[in-house]
């Protein structure tokens, strides 16, 4: 593709249009109780996840944040729930620290747990509690802010690790739900996979984690952060992430980070402490009826270019701000969480082919994307 690339890269100013503005609850725990800030989702919103309680063992001191195929044809009607909570639940865990609480999942048996980095904040150690009443200290050994993800080392052998199914779960089959909501350790609620990619609404320019997320309406809430959303096989299929509260309207919206993407996260920290994600070096924004109006598009799906950084792989390859991305290696891109599970799907130093609108012609351009610069 032959773009003109004498134009600056300055960022495209365009109005927030919104049908509705969904606020995200901060998904912390503090000192066993409820709460934790209100943010919108487009900010950097600190989720969290949930739950009917089924038997937990009372909160605990201090504390941080919350939040393959499943159900294996099972009807959730049919399911052993309660043998499915019993056979989980060891290995399920609460994560303290001094700000707030919130839950992970064992991954190894030498003493790997798998929790969201916004669990662990800014912590070098914390607190872990287990099932069988213990809490021992926990070393911070990874994190990505990118998938939201973190690795705490504890000194613990023998331990029962959970078994991750990475095939997407069906919608309609069983989903359960363990962690610590609000304090309450071992916790369990039982829903359905509502749906699957889904983004929280106009998070992804600002917070790639909350996109291409696992639905649910198990109940998630402050303190679920972090653990485990379990099938009827009592494998994990997603790791809790966030809940939009009921004070927006919204009803059992909870929303987990798919288990293909956390144990792929996992083994990159486990290898050598980061993890690869291809980089663009843009700011996407999905196509509105107002954009579109706004910039003079006919079209009715895509994704708008904000801005572009300087030296990245899309200013090399030419992509400028009003530029609209309609589709990636074939794919259509229909929103901003479009273009960000593809990218997930790809490693740096990939080309990938995209189609890309301007001055109402269609035209392709090979990008060759990069590893995301720390931080980014």
């Amino acid at each position: 593709m032959s773009l003109d690339t004498t134009r600056p890269r300055h960022r495209l100013w365009l109005p927030v249009f919104a049908a509705a503005t969904l606020a995200m609850t901060g998904c912390t725990a503090t000192n066993g109780e409820g709460g934790g800030q209100q943010t919108t989702a487009s900010e950097s919103a600190r989720p969290g996840g949930g739950s009917q309680t089924q038997g937990g063992n009372g909160a605990g001191s201090n504390g941080q944040d919350d939040g393959g195929q499943s159900g294996g044809g099972d009807e959730v009607g049919f399911a052993d729930i309660p043998g499915i909570i019993d056979d989980v639940q060891p290995s399920v865990v609460t994560v303290f620290n001094d700000q707030g609480l919130g839950s992970g999942v064992i991954y190894t048996e030498d003493g790997l747990i798998l929790t969201n980095a916004h669990v662990v904040g800014e912590a070098e150690r914390v607190e872990i509690g287990f099932a069988d009443g213990k809490r021992v200290p926990g070393q911070v050994v990874a994190t990505d802010q990118v998938t939201d993800l973190a690795l705490v080392q504890v000194e613990r052998t023998g331990l029962p690790a959970a078994e991750f199914e990475t095939d997407l779960p069906e919608v309609g089959s069983l989903a359960v739900v363990i962690g610590s909501p609000l304090g309450f350790e071992n916790s369990a609620s039982v829903g359905i996979i509502s749906g699957l990619h889904r983004e929280i609404p106009g998070s992804a320019s600002s917070n790639q984690s909350l996109v291409d997320l696992i639905q649910t309406d198990a109940a998630i809430s402050p303190g679920n952060s972090g653990g485990a959303v379990v099938n009827g096989q009592g494998e994990v299929v997603g790791i809790s992430e966030a809940y939009i509260p009921p004070e927006t309207g919204a009803v059992s919206l909870g929303f987990a980070i798919p288990a293909a993407t956390a144990v792929e996260v996992a083994e990159e920290l486990i290898e050598d402490g980061s993890a690869d994600h291809a980089y663009l070096g843009l700011v996407p924004r999905t196509l509105t009826p107002q954009i579109a109006t706004q910039l003079g598009l006919e079209q009715e799906n895509g994704i708008v270019v904000l801005s572009v950084e300087p030296g990245t792989p899309a200013d090399q390859a030419g992509l400028e701000p009003g530029d609209l991305l309609i589709s990636l290696n074939g794919e259509e891109l229909q929103t901003s969480g479009d273009l960000i599970a593809a990218l997930r799907s790809l490693n740096p130093g990939d080309t990938i082919e995209a189609k890309v609108v301007r001055g109402g012609e269609v035209d392709t351009v090979e990008i060759t994307v990069a590893e995301r610069p720390n931080g980014n």
